[in-house]
């Protein structure tokens, strides 16, 4: 893979490491219902969007949906946002493809709102320009990561070929290849390398080291 000008990251399972607090406010929000689901799959809705996660998993109704994503969020707001991890090598990275004149972005299926705060939680919002932290809406519309991915590539303007999508999920590769722009899958988040290599992305790195190799040459 050439090196890349424009690089946007996904959040969750690729800059940092949300477990804790997304685990924590979906078994609050499933216990209201009478439900003690597993940590396994509660992980399993790290990555992909909210509806549907609680309808592939609990077989959750729309009204249904909407009350738990409801739930979710009164309790991640205030008890689960900041029970989170930046992935040890993370800040020196994004400090080194800024200072290699990187632009760098953001395009999560988290809320936007909740993105920038926890990028200024771990003072890594100064490498990114507000206009380029993609997220969805609270209402629960713009969850769709080719729609996020693609909201970024209208801000960034230029040529496919010079930018790059990071993400541990399928929808990451998925989103990517729908704006046709080249991937990087990472195996340190929650997506397992056969989800990853299903979906053919142009690359996939197993540490943040290895990142750092792949987009900055060293």
């Amino acid at each position: 893979m050439k090196i890349k000008e424009y690089i946007i990251f996904d959040l969750d399972g690729t800059l940092s490491d949300p477990g804790e607090g997304i685990v924590g406010s979906l078994a609050h929000a499933l216990k209201q219902f009478g439900i003690e689901a597993s940590p396994e799959i509660l992980k399993k809705f790290i990555g992909p969007p909210l509806v549907d996660s609680f309808q592939t998993y609990f077989g959750f109704d729309e009204e249904k949906t909407a009350e738990a994503i409801r739930l979710y969020r009164a309790h991640f707001h205030g008890d689960g946002l900041f029970k989170n991890e930046i992935y040890p090598g993370i800040p020196e990275l994004l400090e080194d493809l800024t200072k290699a004149g990187k632009t760098l972005a953001v395009a999560t299926t988290k809320p936007e709102v909740y993105a920038w705060q926890i990028l200024e939680y771990f003072d890594i919002d100064k490498f990114f320009k507000r206009e380029l932290v993609t997220g969805s809406y609270l209402d629960g519309r713009r969850t769709n990561k080719a729609e996020l991915i693609g909201a970024v590539l209208e801000q960034l303007d230029d040529e496919p070929q010079k930018m790059v999508m990071i993400g541990d999920r399928k929808f990451d590769i998925i989103g990517a290849k729908s704006n046709g722009i080249d991937s990087i899958g990472v195996t340190y988040g929650y997506g397992e390398r056969e989800e990853l290599e299903a979906y053919e992305p142009t690359a996939i790195v197993d540490s943040v080291a290895e990142l750092r190799t792949l987009l900055l040459g060293s």
